[in-house]
């Protein structure tokens, strides 16, 4: 077996973790394992590696993803969001249960901070003082995104959800327009055309995307007068919304919500106000959390995949810190109709 030195390519620059699993026939998860010195390899692909890096000349260019004298290295998740959304909405149990488990196949802690108000400055300075390797920023909303702010951090950063301003940051979403375009063609197919909105906050990618597939699909069938009501992606906020979807147009007879949170506070108000689901008032919501098969009548909704986000995030991310070439800038993922008994 020879060195594999006359057959090495002329370079220039250092070599990248990527490129030393590569050469090495393992993945990169196992290249850095055996790199930050980690005993969870076999003797076979720790020499592998070992040669490999050797004979790249590899060297890390941070000591982003192992140990280091100030201990191990971490991933940092900050949620753009108040305690109260971060605890009540299912979606981010789910996207940061599927990123700490991609994590922990790189023997990698999860950070979680919630950010709103005034605090983002604090977490601006205990990012930039090098405790992490690398951001993750979810739901990042407002005038003031924390991707602006973050972005001149010099580490790794993933947003999750489509940012509303033009930071050149990469990011992960799900298909929200196509997804909500779904659902009213599918309230349209089934012969309703008194369609109400129970819309997400529209600073928010997802709640401005589903809206506009809304308004899409209306539009496309001439249907441009629909009423809209603003929640918060609670259910009190949407019982309070489907309210004034009824004050304004009591014939209404059907309505989309944003996320199945909000469509379990419209039902609830329906059933208050004496309305049959779907009899005189058909609902769709969007997420299909556990919570869309526990609503009577089951939700019809729109399943977007939030755990696959976690992970399409987190491996971007490492990519990124290994020094591989940027991925596509926005990775969208794809949704899927659900149909059950509301609708």
């Amino acid at each position: 077996m020879t060195d594999g030195s006359a057959s090495t390519p002329h370079r220039t620059g250092p070599a990248t973790l990527a490129e030393v699993a590569r050469a090495a026939g393992v993945s990169i998860a196992t290249a850095s394992r055996v790199l930050n010195n980690s005993s969870q390899v076999s003797a076979e692909a720790y020499q592998r590696v070992c040669d490999a890096a050797s004979r790249l000349g590899y060297r890390r260019r941070r000591a982003a993803w192992g140990r280091t004298s100030a201990g191990a290295r971490a991933v940092a998740a900050v949620v753009h969001a108040g305690h109260r959304l971060v605890f009540t909405e299912p979606f981010f149990a789910r996207f940061l249960g599927a990123v700490e488990t991609e994590l922990a196949r790189y023997d990698l802690p999860l950070l979680v901070t919630n950010v709103s108000g005034t605090l983002a400055e604090t977490v601006g300075r205990y990012l930039r003082a090098g405790n992490v390797a690398g951001v993750i920023i979810v739901s990042d909303h407002g005038p003031l995104p924390l991707s602006g702010s973050l972005a001149a951090l010099g580490l790794p950063i993933t947003v999750v959800g489509r940012p509303l301003h033009p930071y050149q940051l990469p990011y992960v979403d799900a298909d929200n327009r196509g997804g909500a375009r779904a659902a009213v063609e599918h309230l349209l197919g089934r012969g309703y055309r008194s369609i109400g909105h129970i819309a997400a906050p529209p600073d928010t990618g997802p709640g401005a995307d589903r809206l506009a597939g809304y308004r899409e699909a209306l539009h496309a069938c001439g249907l441009t007068d629909q009423p809209v009501a603003y929640g918060d992606w609670s259910q009190a906020s949407a019982a309070h919304a489907m309210q004034r979807l009824l004050d304004q147009r009591p014939q209404l007879d059907a309505v989309f919500a944003a996320s199945d949170v909000m469509a379990a506070g419209a039902v609830r108000y329906l059933r208050k106000a004496g309305r049959r689901i779907p009899d005189d008032v058909a609902v769709v919501g969007f997420d299909d959390h556990a919570l869309a098969a526990q609503v009577r009548p089951a939700l019809t909704t729109v399943r977007q995949p939030v755990e696959l986000m976690g992970t399409t995030a987190v491996q971007g991310l490492l990519a990124t810190a290994a020094g591989d070439p940027p991925r596509e800038h926005a990775t969208i993922l794809p949704t899927e109709l659900v149909i059950r008994d509301s609708a």
